[in-house]
Formats: structure tokens, sequence, C-alpha cells
């Protein structure tokens, strides 16, 4: 039984008591006496009882720590984490590029290439470093493979894709390369007349002359391929940076027309104009002056003498979409999606007779993606070939 040792409690138990006794000797019922007492004692034994201290427990806080999967998941490259050979987890960029099917299964029949296969299984990976896959996913890409040890016998497979890397420095190899052979040859030509008429050949006027024609248009080749060079330069310096420019494409499609007309001699009577009324294109004038030189420049050369070149302007949409539509000999299918890179040709000595650098229709395609606009050109061989431009209108404020 508890002790009761609190001295308040004492005292209250003692005054009931002597409050029951005093009842008695003053009259009172016996039972009256009796229940007083019996409730006295009663109120100090529930006050003499310790409430028991209200323990809560604690609620366990929520595991928080990510998974391996959500892990991989939050990483955009093809990752896959390898246990004894056997791919255990893989993140939504791996399955896509090897299937579904690769968890749980070896890791060789997962990567199917050779070299991931020898590299897999190197003994000392440690020392080994990244290697390069090709034709993995598709016959063109380029992957470099890494493979980072986990404890035990896990480790983690990281593929990063470096097809386009490898495709700009291949645009810039070659770059070089055509660059170098495009001055060169000019250049070539304009010493060996120089060093003939050094010789004593232009002692004869007329063979001077004929010399002289010639060099002239060397030079001018070799200028209008530094001038293109440059220029596209540029476009390219400031593609990132969208013109604001209103510019009024009808007026400088007559005024570009106007301008061939007076050069192009019996062949510019063959262009035909229709211009319908449009919001100008928000652009840079000079920029989209050089396009329709271009554009409308390549269809008088290569179009049939007496044919017609139809420039053709009207609003479509948002847009406002250009047309250059001529009757030439067409190109062939297999060109239409390397005609814009730079010196690209169809037919090289064609396109050195009508003065051609190689370069027009790749500032076509910069310009056009610098005004965040869309080409397309189409060709049926033996019929003619459409080049078709968007550019966005300038939304008036």
């Amino acid at each position: 039984m508890q002790r009761i040792a609190n001295p308040h409690i004492l005292a209250a138990l003692a005054i009931a008591v002597a409050t029951a006794i005093a009842a008695g000797l003053l009259g009172g019922q016996p039972q009256i006496v009796l229940i007083v007492l019996i409730g006295a004692v009663a109120a100090a034994l529930l006050a003499a009882r310790k409430p028991e201290p209200l323990v809560l427990s604690p609620t366990p806080a929520p595991d928080t720590t990510p998974t391996v999967a959500a892990v991989l998941e939050g990483i955009s490259e093809p990752v896959l984490l390898i246990e004894r050979n056997r791919v255990s987890a893989a993140n939504e960029a791996a399955r896509t590029l090897l299937g579904a099917h690769i968890l749980d299964e070896d890791v060789r029949v997962a990567i199917r290439h050779p070299a991931a296969a020898q590299r897999l299984m190197a003994d000392d990976e440690k020392e080994a470093g990244p290697i390069h896959l090709v034709g993995l996913g598709t016959r063109d890409q380029r992957w470099e493979m890494h493979v980072h040890p986990l404890d035990g016998d896990q480790r983690l497979v990281h593929l990063i894709d470096r097809t386009g890397s490898h495709a700009a420095e291949k645009m810039r190899v070659d770059f070089v390369a055509n660059a170098s052979h495009e001055l060169r040859t000019p250049l070539a030509s304009l010493l060996g007349f120089i060093e003939t008429l050094r010789d004593g050949a232009g002692e004869d006027a007329e063979t001077r002359e004929r010399f002289l024609k010639i060099m002239h248009g060397e030079a001018q080749r070799m200028q209008r391929l530094i001038d293109d060079l440059i220029s596209l330069s540029r476009i390219e310096a400031e593609k990132f940076r969208a013109p604001n420019e209103a510019v009024d494409l009808g007026a400088l499609v007559r005024e570009v027309c106007g301008v061939l007309g007076e050069e192009g001699g019996e062949r510019a009577r063959d262009l035909r104009v229709e211009i319908a009324p449009t919001t100008p294109v928000r652009g840079d004038r000079a920029q989209l002056s050089q396009l329709l030189h271009n554009v409308i420049g390549n269809a008088l050369k290569y179009g049939r003498s007496g044919t017609p070149v139809a420039v053709t302007l009207a609003p479509e949409g948002e847009m406002t979409r250009l047309s250059v539509a001529d009757k030439g000999d067409g190109i062939a299918p297999q060109h239409l999606p390397r005609l814009t890179e730079r010196f690209y040709r169809v037919d090289a000595g064609r396109s050195h007779a009508v003065g051609g650098t190689g370069l027009g229709l790749s500032i076509v395609r910069h310009i056009v993606e610098r005004h965040r606009g869309r080409l397309d050109i189409a060709s049926v061989v033996g019929t003619g070939t459409t080049v078709t431009i968007l550019l966005p209108a300038r939304k008036l404020s």
C-alpha cells in the first residue's frame, strides 16, 4: 500500500476526524458522522495518489533517403548500375537507348558492343579510362562510356553522347580544308600568270590583256569568298540575338529585284514578281537583303535561260512566306539535305563557272535561323527548284 507522507494530507485527515468527533459530541446522528468520516478519508487517499506522468512516444521521422532508382532517374544521360555483371538498375535514358529488357540482364548483352564488353571485363578498372562507342543506338551515334567501381561487386556505367561535338569538330576540319582549297586554287592561278608575265609574255599586248582579265577574275573570286566567309562569321556570332527591326519585306524584294535586273542582263527579264500586302517582318534589313540576293540570284544563275523565275511574297498565318521558283535542271533528292552545308556543291564545275563560292545557301540558312524562321528547298529533276522561306511578322505594339 502506498505510504501517505504528505503533511498537508495528514492535516486534512486530522481535521476531518476532528469534525466528525465534534459532530458526534454535538448530538449528530451516528450515520451522518460515519459518512463524513468515510468521505474525508477517501478524499485524502485520492489526493495522496501521485498522477502517472503522461509519456508520449515520439513519432518516427519519415525516411527521406532517396532510393538508387530515384537518384538514377534524376540523371539525364544513360546510367546503369551493375552488380555481379548484371544490370540491377537503369534510368529511363538507358532504357530508351538500350531497351527496357536490360534490367537483370548480363551487361555485355545489354550493351551490345565489343569494345564495351572488353572494357567491362577489364581487371584493373581504376587505371582504365573512358572508351568511345560508335553505332550504339543508331549507326551514326557516338558515345563515351565511363565505368566507376563502387563498393563490393557494384559498378556504375555512364554513357555520354558525343555525337554533336564530333560532328562540330568534323565540320570545323572540313571547313578549314575546303576554305584552304578554295583560296589556294585562284591564288595558284594568280602566281602562275604573274610569273608568266614577268618572263616576257607581257610584251604582247593581246596576251597581256587576256592574262590580266583572268587574273582579275581570280582575284574577284577570292574577294567574294573572303567576303562570304566574313559575312558567315558575323551571322553566326549574332545567331542568339534575335533581330527586332520592322522590315517592309515587300519593298525590299522590289529593291533587290531592281538591282539584280540591272546586273543580270537579258536573264533579268525573266523575273516575275508577285507581292501581296504583308505585315512588316521582324528582322535585320541588311541580312535579309543578302538573303534575297543569294536566293533570287541562284534562281537566275541555275534556271534555264528564257524560263521564268517566280518571286512570290504573301502572308501565311502569323508568318510571311517568300517563295522563289526557277525552271532549271532540278536537284536530285540525295543532294537536298546537304545543300546548306558550307562549300557543298551539286556540280562544282558549273558552280565555279557562274562564280559561286559554295557558301550562299549556308549563309541563307544561318540568316533564317537567326530570324527564327524556316527554310525549305524542294526540287524535281528536269522541272526546277523552289526555295520557300517563312519569317515571323513583327507584332505592332
